[in-house]
């Protein structure tokens, strides 16, 4: 990158545009009005206790979870950004029940927008990286006023997914269906510029990230997995892993996308009533897609998770990732 001039985010999406009219004029303007939100939140994020947006608001989310103010924060600028751009025909956020309308005295667009405003914002307070996630759906064929089941498509059915991870830089992660590029916030210029173009995530991995305080709860197809890596040069893989375990799915799978490795959110006995851990629409979907166009492979333990059928907007699933011969594998141990 250094021999020529640098490439902003702009740039890059009218290039893409033009040279494989891959993307349209509103679709362009959509990533860029989230990318926009992104370094709003950004700033939000770097300002910590400066802001007086750390701690919990005393609320809950759909999911009952413990809103963090920089939880909401992070919704209202999302969704302030994007309602009135033209762009949009409905929003979807992990933070609200329900789809949110886009208020009539604004034009509708074509497509749809899910996003999960603040991924592992319980590190927030001890001031561990955590991200936004984000996907774009096509809107249905004549739905005029779309509601829960027009959000409900398969992960291949994706026009558009990426994430912003919020730590030592702020980085723009964007697939648009033809390979992975990575932006990085230049905070003077106040943009994002291009800083790796079609990233690969390494077929090989000696790295794995899950939470092991949740061992006992897991299936014996986990188990027998995870017991090898650990087993290490003594056990049937005869080499050594070493674990990695941020609690943040960004930044887990953005550590994954740049030196490989493996993430695993497994069912178990805790999240089986619920169907899983990890929410589809807000989270699988859009990574799932960002790891198989960066050469990896994305699957529920028994099949690819772009091709589940969501039956709700908020449905959760199991979440097996990263490098492809290590989920593979895992998921050969759940089907046998």
């Amino acid at each position: 990158m250094t021999e020529h001039a640098p490439i902003s985010l702009s740039q890059f999406l009218i290039e893409e545009q033009r040279a494989k009219g891959q993307i349209n004029a509103d679709l362009r303007r959509l990533i860029k009005v989230v990318a926009s939100a992104c370094k709003r939140i950004s700033i939000a994020v770097s300002k910590g206790a400066l802001g007086g947006v750390l701690g919990n608001l005393g609320t809950t989310n759909v999911q009952g979870e413990a809103q963090k103010k920089l939880d909401v924060l992070s919704n209202e600028i999302l969704l302030q950004a994007n309602e009135w751009g033209g762009h949009l025909a409905a929003i979807a956020s992990e933070e609200m029940d329900d789809p949110h309308p886009i208020p009539h005295r604004y034009p509708k667009g074509e497509y749809l927008l899910v996003f999960d405003p603040l991924d592992g914002s319980s590190n927030i307070d001890v001031n561990v990286s955590v991200g936004t996630i984000f996907s774009v759906l096509r809107c249905p064929d004549g739905v005029v006023e779309p509601d829960e089941s027009a959000f409900l498509q398969r992960g291949v059915e994706q026009v558009a997914a990426g994430y912003a991870v919020y730590g030592p830089s702020t980085q723009l992660v964007l697939t648009l269906g033809d390979g992975v590029n990575v932006f990085t916030l230049d905070r003077e210029q106040g943009s994002f510029t291009l800083t790796e173009r079609n990233t690969k995530i390494p077929e090989e991995t000696s790295e794995f990230a899950i939470n092991m305080s949740n061992q006992r709860h897991w299936e014996a197809p986990m188990q027998r997995y995870v017991s090898e890596l650990v087993a290490g040069k003594t056990g049937p893989r005869e080499r050594d892993f070493n674990m990695r375990w941020v609690a943040s799915m960004v930044a887990d799978v953005h550590r994954i996308l740049t030196r490989g490795g493996i993430f695993m959110y497994p069912v178990d006995e805790k999240c089986r009533a619920a169907g899983g851990r990890l929410r589809l629409m807000y989270e699988a979907n859009p990574m799932a897609l960002i790891v198989e166009q960066a050469g990896g492979a994305a699957t529920n333990g028994l099949g690819r998770i772009l091709e589940i059928q969501p039956q709700k907007l908020h449905q959760r699933v199991p979440v097996i990732l990263g490098s492809r011969r290590e989920v593979e594998r895992v998921t050969a141990y759940h089907q046998d």
